[in-house]
């Protein structure tokens, strides 16, 4: 009997245990088998870098350069695809005028050194006679070397052979130039050739032996459309336009050609501006222009 008593507590501890076991398991708590336990998180995907902010840019660029910065704008567009580039061409002096009367422009390229120091407080005040402000001094290089030209229509029907034989020309009285007005800098180029072979502008002029562009393409064009008999060109406009070139100014005639490039103190992007003047000094941007004529400075 004390046998039995003892069995059935021995029985009924061990229901306790096994019941006090099962409550101590929380049913609502999922189990992990141990792969599941030991797995780690999957890495999530590496974010992309995030764009830059969309910029417009606009740069002020001589009328010469028109179809090699037009070809470089696609060529950036790669490079920071977050940049609209906006041109605006024309002559140097026209750009000049606009840029001092409020026009908005990021970066302006000059066909000449006159305009670009007419905006410079460093420049001689012989030059910027009107202490203008505009360049931000520690962006100002020399970008490109142009040559200027001498240009005939298709078939040169006047026989022109050079710039000494279009001296002879003009002093004869026969023969009918184009040249760019006196803000243009291959006008003012043309002007030191005329000097140089002692020749007087206005006479000339008033004998109605030379018409005027406004700008280097509106010479270019009136060389194409046989208007004239001659026209004095940058070698980057007689490319462009197809135009043969009967001789060449050398640096006596009218010294270097040379356009210099500044960001502009008033630009609201002055960092995006100095990026891309960095890149038109690079090897790709070079290489354009060098295909049209351009030469790098030396």
């Amino acid at each position: 009997m004390k046998k039995s008593r003892k069995l059935l507590a021995l029985l009924m501890a061990l229901a306790m245990v096994f019941a006090l076991a099962a409550c101590g398991t929380d049913a609502s708590t999922p189990t992990t088998s141990p792969t599941e336990a030991s797995a780690e998180p999957e890495p999530s995907a590496e974010p992309s870098e995030a764009a830059g902010e969309p910029v417009e840019l606009v740069v002020f660029a001589a009328a010469s350069m028109e179809e090699t910065l037009t070809e470089i704008q696609g060529l950036y567009a790669e490079v920071a695809p977050n940049v609209t580039l906006v041109f605006n061409f024309d002559s140097s002096g026209t750009l000049k005028t606009q840029i001092q009367e409020g026009a908005a422009c990021d970066l302006f390229i000059s066909a000449g050194q006159k305009q670009m120091d007419q905006l410079d407080i460093t420049a001689d005040a012989s030059v910027n006679t009107e202490g203008l402000d505009f360049v931000l001094e520690s962006s100002r290089i020399d970008l490109l070397e142009n040559r200027v030209t001498l240009c005939v229509p298709d078939g040169n029907p006047k026989g022109i052979t050079g710039f000494d034989n279009l001296a002879e020309l003009l002093s004869a009285g026969d023969v009918f130039m184009c040249m760019g007005n006196s803000d243009v800098p291959v006008g003012q180029y043309t002007q030191l050739i005329l000097q140089y072979y002692n020749l007087d502008e206005a006479t000339l002029a008033n004998n109605g032996l030379i018409t005027y562009g406004t700008n280097v393409k509106e010479v270019a064009t009136q060389i194409k459309e046989g208007s004239v008999d001659c026209g004095v060109i940058y070698c980057t406009d007689a490319y462009s336009e197809e135009l043969e070139i009967v001789d060449y100014a050398t640096a006596e005639m009218c010294g270097q050609v040379i356009y210099p490039a500044a960001v502009l103190k008033t630009s609201e992007n002055q960092e995006a501006a100095q990026a891309f003047l960095d890149y038109l000094t690079g090897d790709e941007a070079m290489a354009v222009f060098e295909s049209v004529g351009f030469a790098p400075v030396a």
